[in-house]
């Protein structure tokens, strides 16, 4: 059985086996490198380190020692903080002087561009602070997979698993195909608290309205702008679009429901099938489903052997006389 990955944490958060750990090593003077594999968080934080005299001894660091480390670096972020107010004070104490037009004297505009990677996960990490309700989440295939997704997780994580933890309820919903990504169902799994997330075959683009008063959307396709959205109107129309879609959903966290095999034609060539009547090209199939082109022409020749289908236009014709489109509509 595969242990449960540690989680990240600050000392100041130190889980109970790193605690259990840490007294164990103080009470005998040293802990062994396996003993530490469960809680690797002691040799992260510095609260372990090899023995000088034997690198396969693990021994620890005194806990006045530790705390006066800890400290001075708490310190020395205060300090920076407090350093940095006084710049911030400075650049904008004279700008408060110049006259600004009335349409732009607001704390929170309806509609706000942001730019930049950074600037966007900072804007939604302050409306996630505030939170205490629930969050919306629209999370297509794009972007949740390569270097994009791997770098957005560690501070997703931060901020969600803070929002659970304050009694808010997480709902999400993925495109099916992110059903056998492990990285989906890892990230769902480490979450502690009221998190459910569904499936569908076509979702929009990326959305996120966190306690129904503020939303996110992308403004270009690679993540680089972001559109913060406070309008209550705007705010009511993407929260009834995302009920609606909820609803059609199928469970996929934490306990998933797949829709059945109709006649030898899985769900996700039903999806398929859908799309190849509606007259779609293979590039459209594969982008609307989350899909690369290759892994869409694989299903897509399945889904001919089994309908016993030798050309384009007669598999058309199979599909709609199979009905397993009307099978596919009707499932909740």
């Amino acid at each position: 059985m595969i242990p449960d990955p540690h989680t990240e944490h600050g000392v100041e958060d130190l889980c109970p086996e790193g605690t259990e750990l840490y007294e164990r090593a103080l009470g005998s003077g040293h802990v062994s490198p396996q003993d530490a594999k469960g809680a690797p968080c002691l040799l992260d934080l510095g609260l372990l380190h090899p023995a000088l005299d034997d690198a396969g001894r693990l021994e620890p660091v005194p806990p006045d020692v530790a705390l006066t480390r800890l400290l001075r670096g708490a310190r020395a972020r205060i300090t920076e903080e407090w350093r940095l107010e006084q710049r911030l004070v400075e650049l904008f104490e004279p700008l408060m002087n110049v006259q600004v037009p009335a349409r732009a004297a607001t704390d929170s505009p309806a509609l706000r561009l942001l730019s930049g990677t950074r600037r966007i996960n900072q804007a939604i990490g302050e409306s996630m602070t505030e939170a205490r309700q629930e969050v919306l989440c629209v999370q297509p295939h794009a972007g949740l997979v390569g270097d994009r997704g791997a770098q957005a997780r560690p501070a997703a994580f931060e901020r969600d698993q803070a929002f659970l933890d304050r009694g808010g309820r997480i709902r999400t919903l993925y495109q099916n195909t992110l059903r056998h990504v492990p990285n989906v169902f890892a990230y769902a799994e480490m979450l502690k608290g009221d998190n459910v997330a569904r499936g569908l075959d076509e979702v929009p683009d990326r959305l996120i309205v966190i306690d129904r008063t503020v939303a996110f959307l992308p403004a270009k396709d690679d993540g680089s702008l972001a559109l913060e959205v406070r309008h209550p109107a705007l705010i009511d129309y993407l929260v009834t679009a995302f009920d609606r879609l909820w609803r059609l959903a199928t469970p996929m966290f934490p306990k998933a429901e797949l829709r059945p095999t109709v006649n030898g034609v899985t769900p996700r060539q039903q999806a398929i099938a859908a799309l190849l009547v509606d007259g779609h090209t293979d590039a459209v199939i594969a982008q609307r489903l989350g899909m690369n082109i290759r892994t869409a022409r694989v299903h897509i020749a399945k889904l001919a052997a089994t309908l016993g289908s030798e050309s384009r236009a007669q598999l058309g014709y199979l599909i709609a006389r199979s009905g397993i489109l009307d099978t596919a509509e009707s499932a909740p």
